[in-house]
């Protein structure tokens, strides 16, 4: 029998095979399915990785995590398939390639970092594709429940318990002027925040010196918002420009 005859052919459709297909539809249709929920959430609040990048994930988690169920019907069964394939290694490989992808989303500018819960639910998505893959369905489903109610509610929790935002400064002082460390750390405790320890990189150039530290405030509510913090930092001695974002993550 050549692998163009009929009966060669026929064997990718015998009724085991078939019914495998269908098993297998079934698990990546649920898979797609649970990854739009997660990716809804990011969809939602804007995020650039959004249902599709979601869904793609879990479905493609999900679709190389099932076909190691079946190593006796690859091929059409003509295949030299290993009698009892090792499911971890394939997750392995699943687990490496989505950090890359999470990687991609992550974005630093200054001290700014964003996109880390986004790389860290696209992670979660693989692992969902990977429950569905291996026949964990109720798990998989409580996972997309879990994560998809992190990513909507946990920054509300944050919000509510006590915590100490941080704050991005850039200074650009005049040409000439020599600025003081220490009256610069005294004037921020009286705006109610902290200069946080090693985060002060100093740079100079033809017009002046630049400073960019990382400030955190001493309170949940400090003295200051941005913008008044904006307002004392415009009269402090030598300042010729700034900048202000919050430090977030």
């Amino acid at each position: 029998m050549t692998l163009l005859s009929f009966d060669s052919l026929a064997s990718y459709w015998a009724m085991p095979i078939f019914e495998a297909n269908i098993i297998i539809f079934f698990n990546l249709l649920g898979a797609l399915l649970l990854g739009l929920v997660v990716g809804y959430e990011r969809s939602y609040h804007g995020r650039a990785a959004g249902m599709r990048t979601y869904g793609l994930v879990c479905l493609a988690s999900a679709a190389l995590t099932v076909i190691v169920g079946y190593p006796e019907m690859w091929f059409g069964g003509h295949g030299q398939a290993p009698s009892n394939p090792d499911v971890t290694r394939v997750i392995q490989g699943i687990v490496t390639g989505v950090g890359f992808l999470g990687a991609g989303v992550i974005i630093k500018e200054g001290f700014t970092i964003s996109g880390l819960t986004t790389a860290a639910s696209i992670w979660s998505a693989s692992a969902i594709g990977v429950l569905v893959g291996v026949g964990f369905y109720a798990a998989a489903m409580l996972l997309s429940v879990m994560s998809a109610l992190v990513m909507m509610w946990v920054s509300r929790l944050e919000a509510w318990l006590p915590s100490r935002h941080a704050i991005a400064v850039e200074l650009s002082f005049r040409q000439g002027f020599a600025p003081n460390e220490e009256e610069l750390y005294q004037a921020m405790l009286k705006l109610g925040y902290e200069i946080a320890k090693g985060s002060l990189v100093i740079g100079s150039d033809n017009n002046g010196q630049k400073w960019h530290f990382s400030a955190v405030a001493l309170l949940k509510n400090p003295n200051y918002s941005i913008p008044g913090v904006s307002r004392q930092l415009s009269g402090f001695n030598g300042v010729e420009s700034f900048h202000l974002s919050f430090a977030r993550n």
